[in-house]
């Protein structure tokens, strides 16, 4: 796990003579900051920081975290929900993790299967 650890440094650092350590942060960010941003363009209640690769979907309502989950299992997208005592038990979220390998057609796909569970469910708080 340590050399793991230092080789990712040594990528990220560019010491390993390419600038793909660079390439990977930026298009994290890039993926990241696009799925965020379409979210909040559907009405969506999103926490969490610009730029971070985990995106908290608030879904507010405890009965809301296993059927927010069944619903998006339906349209094969699998989410990690969490729920009081995790979180306060009006803060209940579906928290999303972007990768610099997810594809804009990964992320469009993912995308549609949660915009049709928001309006399944009322969860467009914003619309």
């Amino acid at each position: 796990v340590a050399r793991m650890g230092q080789t990712t440094m040594k990528i990220i650092m560019g010491e390993d003579g390419t600038n793909d350590g660079q390439r990977r942060i930026h298009q994290l960010r890039d993926n990241a900051n696009y799925f965020r941003r379409r979210l909040v363009e559907m009405g969506f209640v999103i926490y969490g920081d610009n730029d971070s690769p985990v995106v908290p979907l608030m879904l507010y309502y405890p009965c809301a975290i296993a059927a927010f989950s069944r619903e998006a299992l339906k349209r094969s997208l699998a989410v990690v929900v969490v729920g009081y005592p995790a979180t306060p038990i009006i803060e209940s979220r579906s928290r999303f993790c972007l990768s610099a390998a997810h594809t804009r057609e990964d992320i469009d796909k993912a995308l549609d299967a949660i915009s049709d569970v928001g309006d399944v469910m009322g969860l467009k708080f914003n619309a």
